[in-house]
């Protein structure tokens, strides 16, 4: 059974790197991928990702900016420990027009969705003031869409080669 897969691209446009997982998602809509593969640029629509994520995908790879302290442009991949949703309670409704990436997965619990395998690919981003809108990515953010890219089709290659070789009854 090929496994069905979820890329979500997150952040906001309007403020400089926040909008690298739109930007990877947007180019990655332009790839010929497999047709198990659903590609969505979700920008802000925290509660459209949450319905998304009910739906019974075999793997989620959400893509986003992830400040983490680093030098801007550094790429992380991680497979976050999903039992940690259970202590994470919701401070508060998932806005309509904003994104909280652990918000929306709270949610999606509350709803009695559980993601079965979730991953994260982020980037570091260029510091920016608070009330800093810019449009467009930093230099060393754009230059790490290539390797985000190359993160994500690894990935779908891994999780193809797992199902291909997964016990018979193991979904």
């Amino acid at each position: 059974m090929t496994p069905q897969i979820l890329v979500a691209g997150i952040g906001n446009i309007f403020l400089g790197d926040d909008g690298f997982g739109v930007e990877v998602a947007q180019q990655l809509m332009r790839d010929e991928l497999p047709g198990n593969v659903r590609v969505v640029d979700f920008g802000i629509r925290g509660f459209d990702l949450a319905y998304a994520l009910m739906d019974p995908y075999d793997a989620i790879i959400l893509v986003d900016a992830l400040p983490q302290g680093d030098t801007p442009g550094t790429l992380y991949a991680m497979e976050p420990d999903l039992s940690t949703l259970d202590r994470a309670a919701p401070e508060s409704v998932v806005e309509t027009h904003g994104m909280h990436p652990l918000k929306v997965l709270a949610m999606v619990q509350a709803m009695g969705g559980r993601p079965r395998r979730l991953f994260v690919i982020g980037c570091e981003p260029e510091p920016c003031g608070e009330d800093e809108e810019r449009m467009g990515l930093s230099a060393p953010v754009a230059r790490a869409i290539d390797e985000a890219i190359a993160k994500i089709q690894s990935l779908i290659a891994r999780f193809a080669e797992e199902q291909a070789v997964a016990p018979i009854g193991r979904h």
